[in-house]
């Protein structure tokens, strides 16, 4: 199975010689389920031709706001639209959950109630999962038709199913504590405030759910696409 990983941002610079960049962070989360890989850089104008261009598809994180005006924006929405339509099944990770909202009728906002840094409690369907997120835009409106699978009291919108073929995240899977740490030390100081990243640090030796939720996302995927 081919997975087509639309990728809406780099890693910052310090961090790609130890972790790779999102792409790379995403194939090592769903290593060992047999998928084979193929980036489309969106951020930097690079599109797929259309939905046949793989089996299956995943939008990564990104620095940027999805409603920010850069001129990939637009045309990246239109191929959400395009995958839905084409019946592909589509996962989107905190940028890419915000984007897949927006362009389907919801809305995304810097959240009034600040950041979201390190490992965060969330429930999906009654079940407690510790996930690391980086965000301080949201989901504030889900779109029409929208289930929420998952949720916190910060975060509302956690997790969305979108009928049977999309769903998407708010939370980093693909965020292991070391990569959280890096962020925290080159991207947080004076742009998230100091006690929330004394928190996430606090946070970085305890255990994560990261290996379950990339289980499901990739049974989701073996799930909508034939053999």
């Amino acid at each position: 199975m081919l997975i087509g990983i639309l990728q809406t941002g780099h890693a910052p610079d310090a961090l790609r010689p130890a972790h790779g960049d999102y792409s790379d962070l995403f194939q090592q989360l769903l290593a060992g389920h047999g998928f084979d890989f193929v980036t489309f850089s969106v951020v930097d104008g690079e599109f797929p031709p259309g939905p046949e261009a793989a089996d299956a598809w995943l939008i990564t994180g990104s620095r940027h706001g999805a409603y920010e005006d850069h001129p990939w924006i637009p045309p990246l929405e239109a191929l959400i639209h395009d995958i839905q339509g084409s019946g592909r099944p589509l996962v989107g990770i905190c940028f890419g959950h915000q984007i897949i909202a927006q362009a389907l009728g919801g809305r995304v906002e810097k959240f009034e109630g600040g950041w979201a840094v390190g490992r965060q409690l969330y429930e999906f369907g009654g079940e407690p999962r510790a996930l690391n997120a980086w965000h301080q835009d949201q989901v504030t409106v889900k779109p029409e038709g929208a289930r929420v699978v998952g949720t916190n009291p910060f975060c509302a919108n956690a997790a969305l199913a979108y009928g049977e073929s999309i769903y998407t995240v708010q939370a980093h899977p693909e965020f292991g504590s070391a990569f959280i740490e890096g962020l925290i030390d080159k991207r947080g100081a004076g742009v998230v405030p100091d006690h929330l990243l004394s928190q996430a640090r606090a946070s970085l030796p305890l255990e994560n759910d990261n290996q379950m939720l990339a289980d499901e996302i990739a049974g989701f995927f073996k799930a909508r696409v034939p053999a």
